[in-house]
This record gives C-alpha cells, structure tokens and sequence, in this order.
C-alpha cells in the first residue's frame, strides 16, 4: 500500500507499485482509444463521460477520419476525450489488481487523477472538466494567447527571458516540463519577442496548438466561476497520494479546491512533481493516456526510472502479461 507522510515534507511511498501518470491537453489523436472499447472499464468510462457532458465521446475520440481532428482540437472536446480515456485506462488497471503508489496528473490530467485516487466520483470528474474547458476556452477568446516550449532552458533563463521581453504584456513560464524544456505563455505579441530572443541567444522555440495562454494570469477571468463550481464538489481523501501541479506537493481534501482554483493561472511542476516521487522512492512509472508524452518526460527527467505508455489495447495486454509473469 502507498504511504505518504507530512513530516517535515517527507513523502514516501511504495517502490513495489507504479506511478500512475494521466496525460494532459495536446496529447489527443484521432482514432485513440478504438481498440479500448471492448474492456468494460474504458467502455463504462466513456459511457458515463458522454452521459454527464452531452455528446458521443467514443465517437469523437475513435474517428480517425482527417475531418475529424479540427472537432477533436477544440479545447472542451480535446479534453473530455483524454479524460476519459485515462480514466478508463486507470480503472482498467485497477480492475485488474494494479493499485497505484501515486497519482500524478499533467495539467488536464490532474483532474483525471483525481477520480484514479477516489477524491471525486467519475461523474463529478466530468462536471469539473466540462466547467473548467469552458471557461478555459472563454478565457482564451477573450484574452488571445499562446504557449511555446523553450528547448535548452533553465528556470533562470527564462525567468531573465520573460522579464525582458513582457514589456505591458502578460509573459510567464507556464510548464516545467524536464530539464531543458519549459514552457512559457503569455500574449500572443510578448510570445513572439521571446521566441525572436530566445533564437538570437542560440535557443530553439517550438510553438504549442493551444488556443490559449493557459496555466498564466491571462486564465484569471475564469478563476471565480471554477471556484463556484468546486464548492459543489463533495471531495474526500485521496486513497494513495496525488501529487499537485502547482507545488509538486500532495493534495487532501481541504485544499484541493484552492489548489484547482490556482491551477489555472499557475505553472505546471511536472519536473519537479517527477523529482519528488522519485527521491520518496518510486521507480516505475505508467502513462495513462494516449501519445507517449509523459513517459518521453520521466525518461529525460530521471533515465533510470521505469516507465510505460499505455495507450491502446496492445499495450495494456503486454504491461499486464509481464506483471503477471514477473
């Protein structure tokens, strides 16, 4: 069983079980989770997604027609569909005897997360994200934005890169993703004086497709409205510890709400959430989700660290066969 402990900041918990890691926004692909359907737990999952949030989320997600993917990119159904799968490729694990040591969400994923630890029931899961993409996306049209990941970056740099280039604009790091790869985000003007910059120092910058400057105060309109919608939220204890976004810490149930709240407007710790988990003595850890994105993080954070991607039915099958043999 996983144990956490609060003594002086210790965390601990057990190298026998995995991390298990749900993927964030951007991770989504046409087709992804189609071969998922038949496992009763993804199946379920989606079912209860597409009955909270009103629309057909298999159908969305599990289209791999080209047409498909601007419908699937936009923010509220590219979330609802990573959700659900990570959800649904977590409690599959679950179902099959895999219980996690930690819980560890990227941005998005933290939400999913929360229904993995037992903290919220599946369907409040997906209230949380039905409110938060909406108001993600309205906070977005009316503060335009954008994100770019800087490669070759330390926090130093661009902390020094951001208050030289903000001017009156919003511009601030948004995702410490591994070492050498922060994002930063901001207005779309004060993004394209930093990347400019960034290339004239011999960086390289890769603009994000996102439709907004998330995790940055450009996020704030919708701060107030998500509160509201949390204080309706029945939260418990979480059942193995969850580590938090904004300051690589676990959450319980008294702060989980402020510490959602200020999710938006805050950067995401995923280095040094990954750091953390490691030094409490985790040592494999399982992206649940589609695109491989965590686990190519985990593996430029710490290389000796075990990881996974499990994204369809293959993969879950060979995880599950090696446990069983190992």
């Amino acid at each position: 069983m996983a144990v956490m402990t609060e003594e002086g900041a210790a965390l601990v918990v057990d190298p026998a079980r995995p991390v298990f890691m749900a993927s964030g926004q951007g991770s989504q692909k046409p087709g992804m989770g189609a071969t998922l359907l038949d496992v009763p737990e993804v199946a379920e999952t989606f079912a209860c997604a597409s009955d909270m949030l009103g629309r057909d989320i298999a159908a969305l997600a599990t289209d791999d027609a080209p047409e498909a993917a601007a419908a699937l990119n936009e923010t509220r159904n590219a979330q609802a569909a990573i959700a659900t799968l990570s959800i649904g490729i977590g409690r599959a694990l679950q179902a099959a005897g895999v219980e996690p040591a930690a819980l560890l969400g990227f941005s998005l994923g933290q939400v999913s997360a929360l229904a993995l630890s037992g903290m919220v029931s599946m369907e409040d899961a997906f209230r949380i994200i039905d409110v938060r993409s909406r108001l993600m996306d309205e906070a977005a049209a009316a503060a335009p934005g954008a994100m770019s990941a800087l490669l070759k970056a330390t926090p130093e740099a661009v902390e020094e890169l951001c208050a030289a280039c903000a001017g009156d604009d919003v511009l601030v790091a948004a995702n410490f993703n591994s070492p050498g790869q922060i994002v930063i985000s901001g207005s779309v003007a004060a993004i394209e004086r930093a990347e400019a910059a960034w290339k004239e120092q011999g960086g390289r910058a890769s603009r994000l497709a996102t439709q907004g400057a998330f995790h940055s105060p450009m996020m704030a309109a919708a701060a107030e409205p998500f509160g509201a919608l949390l204080a309706t939220i029945q939260f418990r204890e979480p059942q193995v510890p969850l580590i938090c976004n904004t300051d690589a810490a676990p959450v319980d149930a008294a702060s989980i709400r402020q510490r959602l709240v200020d999710h938006l407007t805050h950067p995401v710790l995923f280095s040094q959430s990954v750091e953390r988990l490691r030094a409490a003595g985790a040592q494999t850890f399982v992206e649940v989700g589609f695109g491989g994105v965590l686990q190519n993080l985990v593996k430029r954070i710490d290389k000796e660290a075990e990881r996974f991607c499990l994204q369809d039915k293959e993969s879950l099958e060979a995880y599950l066969a090696a446990r069983a043999g190992a």
